[in-house]
């Protein structure tokens, strides 16, 4: 069985915490196990993306989307959508910076990671993560 939950955010700081609450809530709701090392990395990608959003997003939107779709062989796809036409792009960083590890976070967590375009309507930064078992 598939299952899909999307839901919109203010693009505050205060909405990355409010994100993987609901995303957790909701994986648990459907069967994933709690202690699980594949619902930790789903919610640690969902931290992650949307921490992108509120940092990298464009000023002028007030929201962003947040979608998880828990797969028949119990893989989740997480998906973050804004209206930004910025494509997010792994940089290198050496141990002096304080930022710029997130998506090598993500290319280490997921089984694999993308961005899809939504035209005029900006960009998704999909991750999918396997189940354990």
């Amino acid at each position: 069985m598939v299952r899909r939950y999307a839901f919109r955010l203010p693009r505050h700081p205060a909405s990355v915490g409010l994100a993987r609450r609901r995303v957790r809530d909701h994986l648990i709701d459907w069967g994933h196990g709690s202690g699980t090392p594949a619902l930790a990395d789903a919610v640690l990608l969902v931290s992650e993306l949307a921490t992108n959003v509120v940092r990298h997003g464009p000023r002028t939107e007030a929201e962003f989307e947040i979608a998880v779709t828990a797969l028949a062989d119990g893989s989740c796809l997480i998906e973050v959508s804004d209206e930004g036409s910025r494509v997010p792009r792994l940089r290198s960083v050496d141990d002096a910076q304080e930022a710029g590890r997130g998506l090598h976070l993500v290319e280490h967590l997921a089984t694999a990671w993308g961005v899809w375009s939504r035209g005029s309507h900006g960009k998704t930064v999909w991750a999918l993560v396997h189940s354990d078992g």
